[in-house]
């Protein structure tokens, strides 16, 4: 999922797939996939390893893959397998907190988004009125291009993965240039690594050790530090609820869509 530098992301795939090789694990690819339709992805039968998001565990997608656990990101926003969402927004706008982007535009990478949609829907939930409290919503399909948006005025605001923020200001600096952060979401654990729902016991725990390996693994310190991971927990489905949690607390607030 954090593909900013998809040539970092490779390097640690490679240590990982030799660890998975190490622990007994059967036809583990020398290559990452890079599949345009996450969603087909993520749920194939034999699918071994993969990151998804958080939401869509929780809206489906958990009932067809088994949870393995969370890295731990070094960045801002992160703690342990829990992360957030930084808000960003202009540095020549005057608004001080979230409350004051009532009626502005907000940017957001999709609807099945813990980080750019479902964390900031039930963050402004309580400012809302009759439904509503931005003043448009634009749908961009990325954070990388809800971030362009806001720099270029097109938006006024976005809730950008802070894990995401962090590898974009390291690899494309750029990006930031008249941006300021405004605020952050609540925290929910982090980008949840999953294998299918027929994976076993035995393959999962293996796939568990293997991480457990390439995360303590001194020789592999400058592939980890390339994506900011900085440790491995072992996490389960239930340990995402934070995220139905935030759906519902909006809709109690009479705010189900961000809007």
């Amino acid at each position: 999922m954090y593909g900013v530098d998809r040539a970092a992301v490779d390097r640690f795939w490679t240590a990982l797939a030799a660890a998975l090789r190490r622990q007994g694990l059967a036809g583990v690819p020398d290559q990452l996939d890079w599949p345009d339709d996450l969603d087909a992805h993520w749920r194939v039968q034999d699918l071994l390893l993969s990151q998804t998001c958080g939401y869509p565990l929780v809206e489906g997608l958990g009932g067809h893959v088994r949870v393995v656990g969370a890295f731990h990101y070094a960045v801002e926003g992160a703690s342990g397998p829990d992360y957030s969402s930084l808000l960003v927004a202009r540095v020549d706008g005057g608004e001080a907190d979230v409350a004051d982007f009532r009626g502005r535009r907000v940017a957001y990478n999709g609807t099945n988004s813990q980080s750019g949609y479902n964390s900031l829907r039930a963050l402004v939930a309580p400012f809302a009125e009759s439904g509503r409290f931005f003043g448009g919503t634009i749908e961009t399909g990325a954070h990388r291009r809800s971030l362009a948006l806001v720099q270029s005025g097109g938006a006024d605001i976005a809730a950008i993965d802070c894990v995401s923020l962090a590898l974009i200001a390291r690899y494309d600096p750029g990006a930031l240039d008249g941006i300021r952060i405004v605020g952050r979401t609540a925290s929910a654990p982090g980008l949840p690594l999953i294998t299918s729902g027929e994976t076993t016991d035995s393959d999962l725990e293996r796939i568990r050790a293997a991480l457990e390996d390439v995360i303590v693994d001194p020789a592999l310190e400058a592939e980890r530090d390339a994506l900011f991971i900085a440790g491995f927990s072992r996490l389960n489905l239930a340990d995402y609820d934070r995220c139905a949690a935030m759906k519902r607390a909006a809709i109690e607030c009479g705010y189900p869509e961000l809007a």
